[in-house]
């Protein structure tokens, strides 16, 4: 689903360079659910950053469900982005004046979606993250946990190829975390793609494979 080849990341001030990612290779198969780890700075933001195009590489490749993304112009990646990734913030991103319903139809609107289709869309996402019933409430009427819930059903609406998470669960307790934990589980068992960005090691666990990514480099990926 993802191939990466040769990846580097340079962000230049002035005359000075600061290499956060280093010719890093990563193959993601579709279906599976992968955790990026590493301390604060390693680099693993970064790189989710730009397997998830929300930003370009210095250099390398990037090529996702066989299309080479360097190719594209900026109009067809904006357009590849929007209808074939997702995208979960640990701020839940959600505007406070719209219903959990109304939050998640606000892309599909984007994508063209029917009023009717994306409200239907939007239903089924909330059941889908155990929300059923919710779709009425406001973001302050929400727990915390519910609100990364709703941002997840909001990513998940337009049936991604691939779910990216990044800290999904920095701003929850750790009850509230599992919650959240548990919903990618049974997304990932519903066969969703999903890359996620944790620096806590017990959350990784949840995933089927971790990546360790330490000074811009990949220095472990296995198994957990």
């Amino acid at each position: 689903m993802i191939i990466a080849k040769s990846l580097n990341k340079i962000y230049k001030n002035g005359t000075l360079e600061n290499h956060v990612l280093k010719d890093i290779d990563v193959e993601i198969q579709k279906g599976e659910f992968v955790a990026i780890i590493g301390k604060s700075g390693a680099g693993k933001s970064t790189l989710l950053y730009q397997l998830s195009l929300l930003d370009h590489p210095s250099s390398g490749e990037i090529i996702i469900d066989d299309v080479a993304i360097q190719k594209l112009s900026s109009t067809e990646r904006t357009f590849f982005r929007l209808t074939n990734l997702g995208y979960v913030f640990q701020d839940y991103a959600l505007l406070p004046e719209l219903t959990a319903a109304e939050n998640i139809m606000v892309p599909l609107l984007m994508q063209g979606y029917s009023r009717s289709k994306a409200h239907s869309n939007a239903l089924k996402a909330l059941m889908d993250v155990d929300l059923a019933g919710k779709d009425n409430s406001l973001p302050s009427q929400l727990s915390g946990g519910e609100k990364q819930r709703v941002a997840i059903a909001r990513a998940i609406a337009h049936s991604p190829k691939i779910l990216f998470a990044d800290e999904p669960t920095a701003n929850l307790d750790s009850k509230t975390s599992e919650t959240v934990l548990d919903t990618f589980k049974k997304l990932h068992k519903d066969g969703q793609t999903i890359v996620m960005i944790t620096h806590e090691s017990d959350y990784a666990k949840k995933a089927q494979r971790i990546i360790t990514i330490d000074d811009g480099k990949i220095v472990k990926r296995g198994k957990k």
